[in-house]
């Protein structure tokens, strides 16, 4: 197996809701299993970006939302074996017990720092006992679990690990990670099927719920059809369906890429859309998508996991755009094009959490994509002396990347503190 194909393998994860809730219950609820006792007191210490993305985001089968019942429901009902899917299945008495600790004042919640790194210290105590559990860098990656003070379970990790030596996407250049997709055997990739599978699912969801304002919206701007002769409009529908559904906490999970559904979404269902209207052959679908997943990753990982731009319109709208001109037949310089075009426009689109404004952004996205395609297989397109454009893609990828952290650290501060503010007023 190709070593891409393998980074891409292990970084598809089902995803239930948005993957920040699903990770501080899954860290609550992993704590909670080692307390020995029944849980009284939640304190929950979250980085900037975790704390912002989950601050009003939607939780799976409850009307509730954001860190506080999400560490709540972690406490009493979320079961830690299902991973970012472990609040599947919750009751309405679950959800009343959960709501109720949140009404007592039982759950804290508090910031430890602005970074895109992410981390989770969940502690829980009751019963005379105590129990804690800190994730770093990845929304499961569980790093350390204590019991009263002594630690029983310790994994290995780097403090730097941002001053690590490059990633393995980064020593790639585009036209390698094209001549990738274009050679890998068609069954090494079928695994990205599943994909498609879980984020079909997770539209029809949205489409079907009464709770959805923008999957109802878009249908009847298709016409009334999920897909029609408008490629764009029936990609609008079909990728941002998903994602309000997704926001908003119906219990459908999506197919998460780079720790997150919605750049799962957005990376896949437009192309899925090109691929109806059009006809294409469901392996140039599977290698289009897979050229769409290593974009976004190559981007992402100079970003940071959490940061303050969208890295969902920005990094994943980027590598579905060079899906698209993948599917459409299109050169490497065509992408290399469409990368620009996209750089230099929406580079920058902020972040702050997740929620229903993430469909908004993936309706603009998707708007940004098909204009940079469009416009860089018919030779318009901006050049390299302009702007954060690099002399290469791929310089122009880690400039795009690099707007975001660090340069959007005070970003992040000011949306954090706008947000803290609400929860005050």
């Amino acid at each position: 197996m190709h070593v891409l194909t393998q980074l891409l393998k292990e970084d598809m994860k089902p995803a239930l809701g948005v993957t920040e809730p699903g990770a501080i219950a899954f860290a609550v609820s992993t704590a909670r299993n080692h307390l020995h006792g029944e849980v009284q007191q939640v304190q929950l210490r979250l980085n900037s970006g975790m704390f912002k993305n989950a601050f009003t985001c939607g939780i799976p089968g409850s009307r509730q939302v954001g860190n506080y019942y999400a560490a709540a429901l972690g406490a009493v009902a979320a079961d830690p074996e299902k991973g970012l899917e472990c609040l599947d299945g919750i009751t309405k008495e679950e959800e009343a017990k959960a709501c109720e600790m949140v009404e007592q004042g039982r759950i804290t919640v508090d910031m430890s720092e602005i970074t895109s790194r992410i981390f989770i210290e969940a502690k829980v105590t009751g019963d005379g006992c105590e129990s804690s559990v800190t994730i770093r860098d990845a929304h499961t990656n569980i790093i350390e679990i204590t019991e009263n003070g002594r630690v029983v379970f310790e994994k290995e990790h780097r403090e730097d690990v941002q001053q690590e030596e490059l990633h393995l996407i980064h020593t790639y250049t585009l036209e390698q990670l094209v001549d990738y997709v274009r050679v890998v055997p068609a069954e090494e990739i079928v695994f990205i099927e599943d994909a498609y599978r879980l984020n079909k699912e997770l539209f029809e969801e949205g489409i079907g719920n009464p709770r959805t304002t923008y999957a109802p919206y878009l249908l009847a701007k298709n016409g009334g059809r999920v897909i029609s002769e408008d490629e764009q409009k029936t990609a609008s529908l079909l990728c941002n369906a998903a994602i309000e559904a997704r926001v908003i906490g119906l219990s459908r999970p999506a197919m998460s890429i780079t720790g997150s559904g919605a750049h799962g979404i957005i990376a896949t269902m437009p192309l899925y859309a090109a691929y109806k209207v059009n006809g294409y052959t469901k392996e140039a679908l599977l290698r289009a998508t897979a050229l769409s997943y290593l974009v976004c990753t190559y981007i992402k990982e100079y970003s940071g996991k959490l940061s303050a731009f969208c890295g969902c319109a920005i990094a994943a709208g980027t590598g579905m755009a060079c899906g698209l001109v993948y599917l459409r037949g299109g050169s490497v310089e065509m992408m290399e094009r469409t990368i620009n075009n996209m750089a230099s426009s929406i580079t920058g689109m902020i972040c702050d959490g997740g929620n229903q404004g993430c469909t908004m952004k993936g309706v603009v996205a998707v708007d940004a994509a098909y204009q940079s395609v469009e416009m860089a297989m018919n030779g318009v397109y901006i050049y390299n002396v302009h702007g954060i454009n690099g002399a290469t893609p791929e310089e122009t990828m880690r400039n795009m990347g690099r707007i975001a952290s660090p340069g959007m650290v005070g970003t992040e501060k000011t949306i954090v503190e706008m947000l803290e503010e609400k929860r005050t007023n």
